[in-house]
């Protein structure tokens, strides 16, 4: 069942195989012989693609949640859960990994030494689409319904940032009312959101911004960049404190932040095994400090 519900996730015996450390032969002679034993093709096999049948998808939902199980008794029979390890597979937006989780993850890794990590990026667009099987996705914005497991960690905010050339030729605005006048990199951090506009906050005081942009990114790195190159005032996950120092991008509107974005942690099943469960509850308090 394991193996069946790695092939499925997925959808390849070779992606399965490097994850399971198992020869892709063995793979696909184990799924055929749990087909044998169920009377029922469980998936469609081509040259191009795979694909789970009726039965497959049933039978996955099923073995799911078994395997959980399964795997959770195993990791506490042998103490596991006060020293976590193993392959902990995270699924998320590649504009919040570059500005806010890399020193998550070291800092982390140097706690718990026995866990190793595989970290699939992703546009905001698409980040909630699983493309390998995954231990647990982090996602921002409105969540839509599904039927996995949401917590939510929190709120994320973003900065606005332009070069000290850039606010010297067309001059700083005051109020994001004055924004409309700029160029304005967009970058959409909520995925969700029909319109690409920008959210201010200060204080108690609100305000809905519709930038005018001739560049559109979905990675933060690029968006940093051009507003390096001075094409404009850009949105990005986190203060950029470095660069101001370094006097290669100035606060733009510093007492004012984009957001609050939700930033939810998505799961398959409420029954974690340790690594997964230690992580996120770090992350949430990492966050908290955010």
């Amino acid at each position: 069942m394991e193996v069946f519900a790695e092939v499925a996730q997925a959808r390849s015996f070779s992606r399965a195989a490097a994850v399971l450390g198992v020869p892709k032969s063995t793979l696909s002679r184990r799924v055929a012989e749990l087909e044998r034993s169920v009377g029922l093709s469980l998936l469609n096999r081509n040259t191009r693609k795979m694909e789970l049948t009726g039965a497959g998808e049933l039978y996955l939902e099923r073995c799911l949640r078994i395997v959980a199980q399964a795997q959770t008794a195993h990791e506490e029979l042998q103490a596991l859960i006060d020293k976590p390890s193993g392959l902990l597979r995270v699924n998320m937006p590649a504009a919040f990994a570059t500005d806010m989780m890399a020193e998550i993850f070291l800092e982390f890794s140097r706690r718990y030494p026995d866990v190793d990590f595989h970290v699939n990026l992703a546009s905001l667009e698409h980040a909630g689409r699983v493309f390998d099987s995954c231990d647990l996705t982090i996602a921002i914005g409105a969540l839509p319904d599904s039927s996995r497991i949401a917590r939510c960690l929190g709120a994320v905010r973003g900065y606005l940032y332009a070069s000290p050339a850039y606010l010297a030729a067309h001059g700083t605005p005051a109020h994001p009312s004055e924004l409309e006048a700029h160029q304005c990199i967009g970058f959409r951090i909520d995925a969700l959101a029909g319109a690409a506009r920008w959210p201010m906050v200060s204080g108690s005081e609100e305000f809905s911004v519709q930038p005018r942009s001739r560049f559109s990114v979905n990675e933060a790195g690029m968006a940093r960049k051009l507003a390096m190159l001075g094409a404009g005032i850009a949105a990005v996950g986190a203060q950029q404190t470095e660069l101001e120092r370094a006097g290669e991008l100035q606060r733009v509107l510093p007492d004012w932040t984009l957001g609050p974005f939700p930033l939810h942690v998505v799961t398959d099943t409420r029954l974690l095994p340790a690594r997964v469960r230690v992580f996120v509850e770090y992350l949430s308090e990492r966050l908290r400090a955010v």
